[in-house]
């Protein structure tokens, strides 16, 4: 089955977007920032698979899982949209644990202003 990896990848992505989305982490809060750093993020670990294959550390398999177009030799397609889908990823995960702390500090802060205002 040609191109199932690509599917499994774009449907992760899809999934990783609507969650966003819904729950209002990085893409609606902040869409120009959120895009700015995906597309970095995506670049530097691009120019990472390209030392790594030009060091001839990193080699493509043969996998009947992939579409079979190449991008460079040894970058098939679905490694673009893995690392697209990777930095997607962190910056979600990013917000997450942004958001934890931030609701951590201000429940650490709450008794502390409460016991300086009964002062």
């Amino acid at each position: 089955m040609p191109g199932i990896y690509l599917g499994a990848i774009l449907f992760s992505l899809a999934g990783m977007i609507a969650i966003d989305l819904k729950v209002g982490l990085a893409l609606r809060t902040a869409p120009g920032r959120t895009a700015l750093a995906v597309v970095l993020g995506t670049l530097f670990f691009l120019a990472w698979d390209a030392v790594g294959i030009l060091s001839g550390i990193f080699v493509k398999g043969d996998s009947p899982l992939f579409v079979g177009i190449d991008v460079a030799p040894h970058l098939p397609l679905e490694e673009v949209f893995f690392l697209l889908f990777l930095s997607y990823l962190a910056i979600v995960f990013w917000t997450i644990f942004e958001r934890i702390r931030t609701k951590r500090d201000a429940a650490t802060r709450a008794p502390a202003q409460v016991e300086e205002s009964a002062s």
